[in-house]
């Protein structure tokens, strides 16, 4: 796949995982990427409602959120729902489910940020997800200059926070060069 001539949907989703919150997990307006590809067998249920699960990772295209391959200005929508744990095992099942940060996790995020802006449109929307379980959001808002719109708290101890930013739309020829 070449992103110089290659014709995307208008939205894409940085980290898709396994497209857990998509009402359609196969939306074809929308392009999955992921670091990552597998397929685990989990246990799901409770007492007398006990089963076996897939839960699969299966990214249209296996790329890396802090080096996004594809041209600037490429998308009108970004999801950005980047790994948000670092003290799991990183063989468990959550590492699989949701990824794992490193140790140089402000680094990569503050990368991701950049990367998500640069291949939105101008007054394009990004929209990231954060479940501050282990680091808070303050900590994570901090490695991007932009300030999101707006935002909304959920989850049963409202730890998990949906941002919208929007990107301005500063003309490219007025950047400074290297930027």
């Amino acid at each position: 796949m070449n992103a110089d001539t290659e014709i995307y949907p208008p939205v894409l989703d940085a980290c898709c995982g396994g497209r857990m919150f998509w009402f359609d997990r196969k939306d074809p307006r929308a392009f999955y990427i992921d670091i990552r590809e597998g397929e685990r067998v989990v246990d799901v249920g409770t007492k007398g409602t006990k089963g076996r699960k897939p839960k699969i990772v299966a990214p249209d295209l296996i790329a890396d959120f802090r080096n996004l391959p594809f041209k600037d200005e490429t998308f009108y929508h970004v999801v950005f729902d980047p790994p948000h744990l670092y003290k799991v095992c990183d063989t468990g099942i959550l590492a699989f489910s949701y990824g794992l940060l490193k140790e140089t996790w402000r680094e990569d995020l503050r990368l991701g940020f950049k990367e998500c802006l640069r291949v939105l449109r101008p007054f394009g929307t990004l929209v990231f997800k954060w479940c501050e379980t282990e680091i808070p959001l303050r900590e994570v808002l901090c490695l991007t200059e932009q300030q999101p719109l707006y935002g909304h708290r959920s989850g049963k101890r409202a730890q998990t926070h949906w941002c919208v930013f929007l990107k301005d739309n500063k003309s490219r020829e007025g950047k400074e060069e290297g930027e």
